[in-house]
């Protein structure tokens, strides 16, 4: 147990120092991986399984999936980078997703947190408060 917890602090330091201006990067990431090459730690796949995980929720923080039926301008995208980067205090990226399941409006996933504003969406909620 003692282990697994200097594991999961050792994992969560390799994100941070992943990091360049608080987002992570390709560069970064590789100066990590290189600096884990050298040491290699007792349990290094085990640290590498950890550290992978946390980089994966990092990037999901990092990243908005904007899920729409049809294509968005790049004023659009562009204008819900600079909203929730705004709203989350990080800089956030839009990342366009196309669903044709929604039949308008857009869905926004940023990390956990989900932001609907699809006809789809108040739809199913309408008939949840009916039901």
């Amino acid at each position: 147990m003692k282990r697994d917890k200097k594991i999961i602090r050792l994992a969560k330091k390799l994100v941070e120092l992943s990091k360049d201006n608080g987002v992570v990067t390709v560069a970064r990431v590789g100066e990590v991986l290189a600096g884990l090459k050298q040491v290699q730690h007792r349990h290094h796949l085990t640290v590498l399984k950890s550290f992978l995980n946390y980089l994966h929720r990092e990037i999901a923080l990092q990243t908005a999936v904007v899920s729409t039926p049809g294509a968005l301008s790049g004023e659009a995208l562009k204008a819900i980078e600079v909203t929730y980067s705004k709203i989350y205090g990080r800089p956030v990226t839009a990342v366009i997703k196309q669903d044709t399941s929604l039949i308008a409006g857009v869905r926004v996933r940023v990390g956990d947190d989900l932001y609907d504003a699809s006809l789809a969406g108040r739809l199913q909620r309408l008939a949840e408060n009916v039901s």
